[in-house]
C-alpha cells in the first residue's frame, strides 16, 4: 500500500478515535428495589411566645386615619422597646393597612385602617406583661411555638432515631422477601418542627381587652413535636 494511503488511513483512525464517546460505567441494575419512609418524633414544651396587638381607626379623611394609626403605633412601639432584650423579647411592627369604606350608593364615604405590633420572645412573663401595658392596642392573637434553638437542640437525636428505624425496616423487608441484606440506593433526610404559632385571642367582652398596666396576658405553653423523616429506596441483596 502506498505511503500516502497508509497516512490517510492512520489519520482517519485517529479522527475516529477522537470522536468516539467516552465509555460510561454501567448503571446498577434497578431490580429488587424497595422504596419506603420512616419517621420519628420528640415532644417538647414550646418555648417561644408570640403576641400580636392591633389598633383600628376610621374616619372621613384617609390622611387623618393614617396619622392616627401612626401615632398610636409609634407610642406603643416606643413603650414596648423599653422592655425589649435580645432573646428574651423582640419587638416588630406587623401589618399596616388602609382601605375605603363604601356607602349604599357605591361611593366612598369614609376610610378604615389598622396597624399591628408583634411581641415575641422566650421570656414569657416579659412578653405578657409588656402586652398588658399597651392599653391603646388590643390583643388579637396569642400563641407559643418552638424556637429555632430548641429545634436544633433535638434535631440530631430525632434524626438518629428515624435513621435507625429506616435501617431496621430495610433489614425487615429483606428478610420478609427472602434476601440476606440490602444496599441503600438513595436516601433523603428531613427534620422539622410542628410547634404551631399565634392563635386568635378571643374575648367575651370589650372591657377584657383593656388590661391594667401591670397585669400580664394569661398564657400557658403547650406541647409541640420535633420530627424527622427518612425516605428513599434500597436494593435487596442475596
Amino acid at each position: 500500500m502506498p505511503n500516502a494511503s497508509r497516512s490517510s488511513l492512520a489519520g482517519l483512525a485517529a479522527a475516529a478515535a477522537l470522536t468516539l464517546p467516552p465509555v460510561q460505567a454501567a448503571e446498577p441494575a434497578r431490580e429488587n428495589l424497595v422504596s419506603f419512609s420512616t419517621s420519628a418524633q420528640i415532644e417538647v414544651t414550646k418555648d417561644l411566645l408570640g403576641i400580636t396587638l392591633q389598633v383600628v381607626r376610621d374616619g372621613n379623611d384617609s390622611a387623618a386615619v393614617q396619622a392616627q394609626l401612626k401615632q398610636v403605633l409609634d407610642a406603643a412601639l416606643a413603650e414596648a422597646k423599653k422592655a425589649a432584650a435580645p432573646g428574651a423579647m423582640e419587638v416588630r411592627t406587623g401589618g399596616f393597612s388602609l382601605f375605603p369604606r363604601y356607602g349604599k350608593d357605591g361611593k366612598i364615604n369614609g376610610w378604615q385602617g389598622q396597624a399591628e405590633l408583634v411581641l415575641e420572645g422566650k421570656d414569657s412573663q416579659r412578653v405578657a406583661q409588656t402586652a398588658g401595658k399597651l392599653g391603646t392596642m388590643n390583643v388579637t392573637s396569642v400563641g407559643y411555638s418552638i424556637s429555632r434553638e430548641l429545634a436544633e437542640k433535638h434535631e440530631a437525636e430525632v434524626t438518629a432515631q428515624a435513621i435507625r428505624k429506616y435501617r431496621a425496616k430495610a433489614q425487615e423487608y429483606a428478610q420478609q422477601f427472602g434476601f440476606a441484606g440490602y444496599q441503600i440506593r438513595e436516601v433523603n433526610v428531613q427534620a422539622a418542627d410542628q410547634g404551631g404559632g399565634p392563635q386568635p385571642y378571643m374575648v367575651r367582652a370589650k372591657t377584657q381587652m383593656s388590661m391594667a398596666s401591670d397585669a400580664p396576658v394569661p398564657v400557658e405553653p403547650g406541647k409541640g413535636l420535633i420530627t424527622a423523616t427518612v425516605s428513599g429506596s434500597v436494593q435487596l441483596t442475596k
